[in-house]
């Protein structure tokens, strides 16, 4: 069964495997203590901790070990946060920040804190003027990913870490999702990443502090791991997922390049979805990315339905649509860059992905999201019919209008009461019955469903319509569309 969800956790890497056994039988000991097995243990653990550096790019002594990626990231913002104190409590971050960084972040507001936001572009990229214009003499840390963990966009953090220096204010940046592929370029100041996310055993995580960075860690300490991490480790864990980022650099260095025979792969996914599939959109910048990941939104789709249907036919992917979801709100992630939430579908392709299992799900692919689209009620034929045919013409049954004095000050034009429907049924009925005004005509959507806010929008600049914006109602909101065509 091909899994393609290495962006939420990678198959154990064999070498971390073999590593982790033999750990187990020789460094299970307290590397604190003196007698030989600890001191059998120290030498693993400070050989895991060399590794590590080494594929980090930092000093030895500049980098701990942590019971997860998630601790590694609030620890190092708690910690630079209490260590620049005097300076100010105001922390920059971008809106498309993995969640951990987000519940550090309201954890900081609620203690008094104050946070800023640094929006992006529709590929989900932040650019370095932006975060250099957000930077304030309050401002005490600022946190960047170097890759997005939901479309695979990479951030400009070179660049952001040269006006961090300028303006002296420290970047942490969260390298789970690039670390696997190589170094972080760049000063920055703190790094987080999170062992699962390469291969490793879930379970560990990794801090890289730099000297001369104020930092005053936070919450119970002891002797171990500078103070910073305190109890005993995972220690064969921490061996096993050294040992598996060293595989993966010397395979890189030495072999044929995994990273581009992925980006080949995703490549083809990214041209021959589109081509296969009607409706789709390919978010996420389309050169400067991750090379093994890949990220669209297929319209008039129901993300969960999706899903479940690409798993009964053998695959394994993830999605970032509200559908999905507990919250019933769209991904932070697609909500700030404006694109396309429903249908989502996210493939990371982990190491060693034949290219057979790629040509099977593109093959796959098209016949799940008709039969989801069918079972919809999405009229037959191209999804966009029901959205392009001239006035008067027969349609699909629409659904139930109300007057346009349902909706206080809305225009004349036709009213769609999609309340109580959920994502992808909004966007369907309000295709169904924008044929049924003339052009320059109007449609009022009343929706409360949260994901309605991203993909109505969304919706017009596919299908070349106008989008008015949203007007208040008396439940959920009206989302005002003209037609175009």
């Amino acid at each position: 069964m091909p899994y393609f969800d290495a962006a939420a956790t990678a198959p154990l890497h064999p070498v971390a495997r073999e590593a982790l056994l033999a750990a187990l039988d020789e460094g299970w000991a307290d590397p604190a203590r003196l007698y030989r097995e600890g001191r059998r243990a120290r030498l693993l653990l400070d050989a895991a901790r060399e590794a590590a550096a080494e594929a980090v790019g930092c000093r030895p002594d500049e980098l701990v070990f942590t019971p997860s990626g998630t601790y590694a990231v609030h620890s190092g913002i708690s910690g630079a946060l209490a260590g620049r104190r005097r300076v100010g409590r105001r922390l920059l971050h971008s809106a498309v920040e993995h969640s951990s960084v987000l519940h550090a972040a309201a954890r900081h507001e609620a203690a008094g804190g104050t946070l800023s936001e640094v929006p992006v572009d529709r590929t989900g990229r932040v650019a370095a003027e932006d975060v250099a214009a957000a930077l304030r003499p309050d401002t005490a840390l600022v946190c960047l990913q170097s890759a997005n963990h939901e479309v695979g966009t990479e951030q400009p953090v070179e660049a952001v870490a040269d006006r961090c220096r300028e303006a002296g204010v420290p970047l942490l940046v969260d390298a789970a999702q690039s670390l696997p592929w190589g170094p972080v370029p760049g000063g920055w100041s703190l790094l987080a990443a999170s062992a699962h996310k390469w291969g490793g055993p879930p379970g560990v995580g990794l801090l890289a502090v730099r000297k001369g960075t104020r930092f005053s860690p936070q919450g119970p300490q002891d002797e171990r791991e500078s103070g910073r991490v305190p109890g005993f480790g995972n220690l064969p864990a921490v061996i096993a997922a050294a040992a598996s980022l060293r595989a993966l650099r010397a395979a890189a260095e030495s072999g044929p390049d995994e990273a581009a025979r992925l980006q080949r792969l995703v490549d083809r996914i990214r041209v021959r979805v589109p081509e296969l599939v009607p409706d789709v959109e390919v978010v996420g910048d389309p050169v400067r990315r991750l090379p093994h990941l890949v990220t669209f939104s297929c319209l008039y789709v129901d993300g969960e339905s999706l899903l479940h249907e690409l798993d009964r036919a053998g695959f394994s992917v993830s999605s970032g649509s509200s559908c999905t979801s507990s919250t019933l709100t769209p991904s932070h992630v697609l909500r700030a860059m404006g694109v396309l939430s429903e249908g989502n579908v996210r493939i990371s392709l982990p190491y060693g992905t034949p290219e057979e299992a790629v040509d099977r799900f593109l093959a796959v692919l098209p016949e799940v999201v008709r039969s989801v689209r069918e079972r919809l009620g999405v009229p037959a034929g191209p999804a966009a019919s029901a959205a392009r045919q001239a006035p008067g013409s027969p349609t699909a049954a629409a659904p139930e209008t109300v007057t346009p004095e349902a909706v206080t000050g809305s225009p004349a034009g036709l009213v769609l009461d999609a309340l109580g429907k959920r994502c992808p049924l909004p966007v369907i009925e309000l295709a169904k019955v924008i044929g049924e005004v003339p052009v320059g005509g109007t449609v009022t959507v009343l929706a409360d469903d949260e994901a309605a806010r991203l993909d109505i929008p969304a919706w017009c600049a596919m299908r070349e319509h106008e989008y008015l914006g949203e007007r208040a109602a008396e439940r959920g909101a009206a989302y005002v569309v003209r037609r175009r065509v």
